[in-house]
């Protein structure tokens, strides 16, 4: 990286001695004819974040960035050029077959003890580090029920119980027109089941059904699979709208507070107690990408991830079709022939999910991510895996599936950020790290949100939605040593009960199925 005490000197980061082309770091980009400290010349305007050729490159030849062919020049190109997005062009898919197996698994880790965190014990072994009252729905048209519901119970509920930090609608638009044993149903209707079950719900989560879905709540939870307080019912914690007790809204709504209740009566036992930071399991994310992703808050959030690893944490890495084109580097870590054959098998069936809806390879990257630097999902690919770390990867997890180990973990979910986060949840996710560098508003619910900036000029202008500013690494003011200990350390003061930004303004997006069956 060249750095210099004045903001004004032009700056670029170089990611390998390798590389031929580098990303202009100054704010706002720099001008045609700016020089560089080693004497390269600009031969025209370059915004931040963007690629400046190192070299002279013929058209055809290899551009690499992270000692990987990101694409190939579209034409001659200069040293000092503007390599953009039209005169990148994008390489082919790396095929699945014949990749390293086992080849690199890195060695075990020296652990790291004596870190810790008030969080609440569950009675399954799991550990919240939050205490909500979850109220899930088995179909979407009782949302606006649900919603109403839940205003209620937090406006005339919930400062009765103090000990219970919040009430969320887990709400979705599924359960009713849709071909319920249907190939790739069994996604979304297992989705709903697990994130019921996340550790920040304490085993409490109330459902409401409408009556006449598809997804009926005994095919949604099976008896005894949510091991809850109920109103007398045969079902626990149950609510059908379409019962003859229900006679006008209101009294669907008073059906609802009574429940809700019983189960806050519940939650409000639970109380914070000192556990092992191994109790953590962090979901990683990024959204609203652009190419410092992949030099300062990721690499970032791979330091914090080698850290909770080493401390017995769980930690999920996903988003298949931004690792999908770095899948060698990914099975070559994996713990187990067995681990690397399921990663396969996750990107497989993802190809050909892909393939069915005739997307194209190039929908990803967005338009934003184009407009932060990133010319295709190679050089995205590049940037997201690195915040996995460097640990051996232990398990492999299916969209819908619910965690039962520890250690590195690839959950296989949509590269969507809702999708994403939403299936994070589902595998029993306690705790988030998020990172952006165009800006997005993401937040969730569920579980508490560690927003992180990948730019110092997104970290000013979002100063009340980011947590930490990784843009320092890239000015020069922070390492990514330093970053990735703040960030570990927010992590546990973050469990204990501290809010973050996204949770203090009450971002609470959404949750999104990921839903491959077909609609009826």
């Amino acid at each position: 990286m060249t750095t210099s005490p004045s903001a004004n000197t032009p700056r670029y980061i170089l990611m390998h001695d390798n590389d031929n082309v580098a990303i202009v770091v100054n704010d706002g980009g720099l001008p045609a004819g700016a020089v560089f400290a080693n004497g390269l010349t600009l031969l025209e305007a370059v915004p931040q974040g963007h690629k400046v050729g190192l070299r002279d490159l013929a058209k055809g030849d290899d551009v690499v960035r992270y000692n990987v062919t990101i694409g190939f020049a579209a034409k001659d190109l200069p040293a000092g050029s503007w390599l953009a997005e039209h005169n990148v062009e994008m390489p082919a898919a790396r095929e699945l077959a014949g990749l390293p197996i086992s080849t690199r698994v890195p060695p075990a880790m020296e652990p790291l003890e004596g870190y810790t965190f008030e969080g609440y014990r569950n009675p399954d072994g799991s550990v919240g580090t939050r205490n909500i009252l979850a109220i899930t729905t088995t179909v979407q048209c009782v949302s606006g029920v649900v919603d109403f519901a839940v205003e209620r119970i937090r406006n005339e509920l919930l400062p009765r119980y103090p000990n219970v930090d919040d009430v969320v609608g887990l709400e979705h638009t599924y359960g009713c027109g849709v071909a319920i044993d249907a190939p790739g149903a069994n996604i979304p209707i297992r989705t709903i089941r697990n994130i019921a079950l996340n550790p920040n719900f304490g085993g409490q989560a109330m459902v409401v059904s409408l009556g006449c879905e598809k997804l009926q709540p005994t095919r949604l939870f099976p008896k005894g699979s949510i091991p809850i307080q109920n109103a007398g019912g045969a079902d626990p914690g149950l609510v059908c709208l379409q019962d003859a007790q229900h006679v006008g809204f209101m009294s669907m709504i008073d059906s609802i507070m009574k429940q809700a209740e019983i189960n806050l009566a519940e939650l409000n036992k639970r109380q914070r107690e000192t556990v092992p930071a191994s109790e953590l399991v962090v979901g990683v994310q990024c959204g609203g990408s652009d190419a410092f992703s992949g030099v300062t808050a990721n690499p970032a959030v791979g330091f914090a991830t080698d850290l909770l690893v080493r401390a017995g944490a769980t930690v999920m890495f996903s988003e298949v079709t931004e690792v999908r084109d770095g899948i060698d580097q990914l099975t070559s870590r994996a713990t187990t022939p067995e681990v690397a054959e399921a990663m396969i098998r996750e990107m497989d069936w993802y190809d050909n999910y892909l393939k069915r809806g005739g997307a194209d390879r190039s929908a990803n990257t967005t338009p934003g991510n184009k407009k932060g630097g990133l010319s295709n999902i190679v050089e995205k690919a590049m940037g997201s895996i690195v915040k996995s770390g460097s640990a051996p990867i232990s398990g492999v997890l299916s969209p819908g599936d619910k965690l039962t180990q520890k250690g590195l973990i690839y959950a296989a979910t949509p590269a969507s950020d809702f999708i994403c986060g939403t299936l994070q949840l589902a595998a029993g996710m306690n705790l988030h790290i998020f990172t952006t560098g165009r800006g997005t508003p993401y937040g969730l619910a569920e579980v508490p949100v560690i927003k992180v900036a990948t730019r110092n000029d997104l970290a000013r202008r979002w100063h009340d939605l980011m947590d930490i500013n990784a843009g320092r690494i890239a000015s020069g003011e922070a390492t990514i040593a330093e970053v990735g200990w703040e960030m570990f350390r927010l992590m546990l003061d973050v469990a204990s009960g501290r809010e973050t930004w996204a949770e203090k303004w009450k971002l609470h997006n959404a949750l999104v199925l990921f839903n491959p069956a077909p609609v009826t």
